[in-house]
């Protein structure tokens, strides 16, 4: 298939502002189901693509964003007019997510995929006390924290950057671990894993310390252990004007005052 006779679908968030401007793309575009796509057109904020990504992981179409949401970081600008020669010419990112693993208190297993960001978090006042372990060796045998999250580069600017950790390029094949209000060890700022490592998270006394484990949006609560692994059988492309690419972005992130 090629890019000038790829089927193109389009969905929407049930937002008034994204929704009007799917009405206006309707007049101007024929528009297949998701499910017969070669692209997908999501208009949307962060939050809406991200789910969007999520239901769509198991077909193979790629997505082309455009926002009409809040930030719109994983989005394109909007605009109705020149929408088939914009994604003839857009630059394609492929995305890997990471694959959560987390075994609850009762002994359930529960596995998620995150795009952002894997995260634990303490669920009362109690801070969490967590073990750290990478490729099966402990390399941290407690972090007093409110919480830890393991980022992709795609996911380098949103929650992880809120908690003061790095940006990462895209091309950079690590990942992020971030602690999250570290109480002891007070100065670790966190660490750049191979993006190939296997991380693991055990929650010390879960019982008085209850955590949970978030995968992007899914929340496991009352968790015992966490590993997280990226799954590279699994590839999101997304779409981007090749002006204004998803690396281009990242990069910018890093000169803001």
């Amino acid at each position: 298939m090629t890019k000038d006779n790829q089927k193109i679908a389009l969905v929407a968030s049930d937002t008034q502002t994204a929704q009007a401007a799917a009405t206006a793309l309707k007049e101007c575009y024929d528009f297949v189901p998701v499910n017969e796509a070669d692209v997908v057109v999501v208009l949307g904020g962060d939050g809406f693509i991200l789910h969007f990504i999520h239901d769509i992981m198991p077909h193979k179409a790629s997505i082309f964003g455009m926002n009409k949401g809040t930030v719109g970081f994983l989005l394109n600008d909007y605009h109705k007019d020149g929408l088939m020669d914009r994604i003839k010419a857009s630059t394609s990112v492929t995305l890997h997510p990471l694959r959560m693993t987390a075994e609850t208190e009762n002994g359930e297993m529960i596995e998620a995929l995150a795009i952002n960001e894997v995260s634990l978090l303490r669920q009362t006042r109690q801070t969490a006390k967590i073990r750290i372990l990478v490729d099966g060796k402990v390399r941290m045998e407690e972090l007093v924290c409110d919480g830890i999250l393991l980022s992709t580069p795609a996911g380098s600017t949103a929650y992880n950057l809120s908690a003061h950790g790095p940006i990462i390029p895209m091309k950079a094949e690590i990942m992020a671990m971030t602690p999250i209000s570290a109480f002891r060890p007070r100065r670790w700022k966190g660490a750049l894993l191979p993006q190939n490592s296997v991380v693991t998270f055990e929650v010390i006394h879960p019982e008085k310390r209850p955590v949970s484990a978030v995968a992007d949006t899914l929340e496991v609560r009352h968790i015992t252990r966490v590993n997280i692994k990226q799954d590279r059988s699994i590839k999101i492309n997304l779409l981007f004007d090749s002006h204004h690419t998803l690396e281009e972005r990242i990069l910018n992130e890093q000169f803001i005052n």
